[in-house]
């Protein structure tokens, strides 16, 4: 039905009448919109169990204990991460939720810490008994000290790549198109390694400029390109000025996916998502864009625990997930849950 605000009760004249008609036209379309949406996102609910069968590579996971080593950003973390996050609870976390394996990311520990955290993760890879299987570990990529680091791991096969996060105070803009840094980059691809882009969603275009000049590298676009989730709603029910320009953030999403060299993985966004609106509305323009733009054979899935929970548990975050994807394809389902990551990562059977 038209909204009350919008329709005048006095129609005198023949342009008032087809005022009137052409107002209650717009809205008797808007609202067969909003209930087209509401019944697909119910029938996507509905298809998602399908889904929840798919086993299940996650590849960002988390784990830190704080007896060992102090990640120096969690001092002024919200307080449900200052403290240790192990093994046991990640089995927790994802009981029930058919995750076999998992590649664990760094956590932007102190570089003077890089080496212990690379040494630990080999140590639970080859330990087995978890699903963890590989590790994405710190470095520093504009550091002269970089080569001899990042060699030491080089017939290293639980390494499988390496991150800097880049949208910290520490990392200016343009950091990563610096000599040294695209000199490191180079050394990564000769070693069959990966670097994952963790960078502002306004300097994406850094990223690309990257990826293209060091072709025979490949990298992976963490999180979403560090979208935010209400950047997508409209002005009245974000009521905040955005974070990011959402249209410039497809463009460069659209152009890093032209990059054959480039991968993306859908992570790390229900960590911001609000809380007022269900996660499916709010994270599926910016998921559906990415799954539509890489295609299905360049995007992976990453629980980002516990990470996630500053914003859902890591079983609502993959029912979440479930329910975007429900209505596509299930062998494009299992690539991205599955099949991409056990071969973009080279993980053991």
């Amino acid at each position: 039905m038209p909204s009350q605000q919008s329709v005048n009760p006095n129609f005198d004249s023949t342009s008032s009448r087809r005022q009137f008609l052409a107002v209650t036209a717009s809205a008797l379309v808007t609202s067969a919109v909003t209930s087209a949406a509401s019944v697909n996102l119910a029938a996507a609910q509905n298809s998602a169990g399908k889904s929840a069968a798919i086993p299940i590579v996650d590849t960002h996971q988390h784990l830190w204990d704080l007896s060992k080593i102090q990640p120096p950003w969690l001092s002024a973390a919200p307080k449900i991460l200052s403290r240790t996050y192990e093994l046991a609870e990640y089995a927790k976390a994802t009981e029930g939720l058919n995750v076999v394996q998992a590649v664990y990311m760094e956590v932007d520990v102190r570089p003077e810490d890089q080496t212990k955290e690379a040494d630990m993760l080999i140590g639970i890879c080859r330990a087995g008994g978890s699903p963890t299987v590989g590790a994405v570990i710190s470095g520093r990529p504009g550091d002269e000290t970089f080569a001899a680091y990042i060699q030491a791991y080089g017939n290293t096969p639980e390494i499988k790549g390496v991150r800097q996060v880049l949208h910290v105070e520490s990392a200016p803009q343009g950091l990563c198109l610096q000599p040294q840094f695209l000199a490191s980059i180079q050394l990564l691809g000769e070693l069959g390694m990966s670097f994952d882009l963790c960078m502002r969603p306004s300097e994406l275009s850094d990223g690309l400029a990257l990826a293209k000049q060091r072709p025979e590298t490949r990298f992976v676009v963490d999180h979403c390109g560090n979208a935010s989730p209400a950047a997508f709603l409209s002005e009245t029910v974000r009521k905040d000025a955005p974070k990011h320009d959402p249209a410039k953030w497809r463009d460069d999403i659209s152009a890093l996916a032209d990059c054959r060299n480039v991968i993306c993985k859908i992570s790390g966004i229900i960590a911001s998502a609000p809380q007022d609106i269900p996660f499916a509305e709010s994270l599926a323009p910016i998921i559906n864009h990415c799954l539509d733009r890489f295609g299905p054979d360049r995007v992976v899935f990453g629980g980002d625990w516990p990470v996630c929970l500053l914003g859902a548990s890591y079983k609502q975050w993959i029912q979440t997930l479930h329910t975007i994807i429900a209505n596509r394809p299930m062998a494009e389902q299992k690539k991205l849950l599955h099949g991409n990551a056990k071969k973009f990562y080279r993980l053991p059977e």
